[in-house]
């Protein structure tokens, strides 16, 4: 049986229970791992992330504040299975049970894969990886870019297959770092320095081999647009054949290896004077073959200007007589021309519409005159027929028989008007409406009917 004695019961306010359930809460559970689904995802702009992670019975809010949020490496979404850590506490204002979330990990798959396939479906939806626009390297660089780490392998690997590929060939070092927390930025704006210079034929961009998050640098947003905006045809040699990046979806080319991006981008020059030489014979003997030919033609024409020059003289002849026939032919058309101009003015002018003109401005003035008796005639018409309707109106106007004298009375209660006097009592008041005002009365005799009908004149 409870106690019937209020001085032993202590009673709490709502914020007081809610706040006890708060630290017992915090206090019992400051960590905890859960498995469940995101649905009713919201990102206000205050930077928070808010969702519910619920299974098959059972669901709980959760909240990502915006310092934990910052700090993910893909996106959260409706529908996602992950896996999180976090504290159990109280929403105060709504009294509602809630996690606070510490880390999240996606079921299944990677952080970093996910958020590769994430980034990689959001910028392949922009066409940033569209094999149309991809461009050819340049068959023969003079300067070649390369954006890589000093300290590594790769840079001396590419720089030995460069040099002993093309020892005419410039190389342009632009270092970087190729993992940690500044490289992705440091890789994107050495791609714009190249650019700026202006006077580099192709780029490199590469590493050697790692792990996925050693090589993360290479799928980060800023660096594939910074590959895509290069007018620079850019090759990407990120890690070993087996490893793919963004940056190799970005680029005009994947290498599959540091060493292979060298050899894509150099020509043997050894090969190249060979296939000079080659060529430099193939074109003597083709000069050699075409100056015989034309001289056969030459020969050939020379034998034959005997006979163009009598041609010549005859076509001569022929364009002196056309030329007469034209001038003849010009003249008749004119003489032609002439006489149908002189038929066609003389019709016109027998055609003329001044005389139907002149003969209806002459009957303008009787028209105009017909027409303003006419609209008199009428006008004075109507101001008649006015002055009827007017003087009817007036003599059936009830305003007309107030001005004879004659008033209408009406009940102050009822608003009605009084045809009889059996209508009022002795005391009650009337208002009397006359031609001009009103009169409030007081009844103070009710007097017999003094036998008068209806449309009889009292007086």
């Amino acid at each position: 049986m409870p106690s019937k004695d209020p001085s032993s019961r202590r009673v709490l306010t709502v914020s007081e229970l809610t706040g006890l359930v708060r630290a017992s809460l915090e206090t019992d559970f400051p960590e905890v791992w859960l498995e469940g689904e995101i649905s009713n995802l919201r990102a206000p702009g205050s930077g928070h992330l808010y969702c519910t992670l619920k299974d098959d019975a059972a669901q709980i809010r959760a909240v990502l504040f915006r310092s934990t949020a910052g700090r993910l490496r893909f996106g959260l979404e409706d529908g996602l299975h992950v896996i999180v850590r976090g504290r159990v506490s109280v929403y105060e204002p709504r009294g509602e049970y809630q996690i606070i979330l510490e880390y999240v990990e996606p079921k299944g798959l990677g952080a970093f894969q996910l958020a590769f396939e994430q980034l990689r479906q959001r910028l392949a939806a922009e066409g940033l990886f569209d094999q149309e626009r991809k461009r050819p390297l340049p068959a023969f660089p003079r300067t070649v870019g390369i954006v890589t780490s000093p300290a590594g392998a790769a840079v001396r690997d590419m720089i030995s297959v460069l040099h002993r590929r093309c020892p005419l060939l410039d190389i342009l070092i632009a270092p970087v770092q190729v993992q940690g927390e500044d490289s992705a930025e440091q890789i994107a704006s050495a791609i714009r320095s190249l650019n700026e210079w202006g006077r580099v034929d192709v780029i490199i961009v590469g590493r050697g081999g790692g792990s996925l998050e050693d090589l993360w640098s290479f799928n980060d947003e800023r660096v594939v647009r910074a590959i895509v905006a290069s007018s620079i045809p850019v090759v990407s040699a990120v890690g070993h054949e087996t490893d793919m990046t963004l940056a190799d979806y970005a680029a005009d080319l994947r290498a599959p290896t540091p060493s292979a991006a060298a050899e894509a981008v150099a020509p043997v020059l050894s090969e190249v004077v060979e296939h000079l030489g080659t060529l430099a014979l193939r074109c003597r003997q083709a000069m050699g073959w075409r100056c015989g030919a034309e001289r056969r033609r030459l020969d050939l024409a020379l034998a034959q200007i005997a006979n163009v020059r009598f041609r010549i003289l005859e076509d001569m002849q022929r364009v002196d007589g056309a030329v007469v026939q034209m001038r003849q032919a010009v003249q008749d058309a004119l003489k032609w021309g002439w006489d149908t101009v002189h038929s066609v003015r003389h019709e016109l002018v027998g055609r003329s519409p001044e005389p139907f003109v002149r003969h209806g401005l002459a009957q303008v003035p009787q028209l105009r005159s017909r027409l303003d008796g006419a609209m008199r005639y009428a006008l004075n018409r109507r101001k008649q027929e006015a002055r009827s309707c007017l003087a009817s109106l007036n003599a059936l106007s009830p305003l007309g028989i107030l001005d004879r004298g004659y008033g209408i009375v009406e009940s102050l209660s009822t608003h009605q008007v009084i045809r009889d006097a059996r209508q009022v009592a002795v005391g009650e008041a009337v208002l009397a409406r006359l031609a001009r005002g009103k009169l409030r009365c007081l009844v103070e005799e009710v007097m017999a009917d003094l036998g008068l009908k209806a449309g009889s004149d009292p007086l």
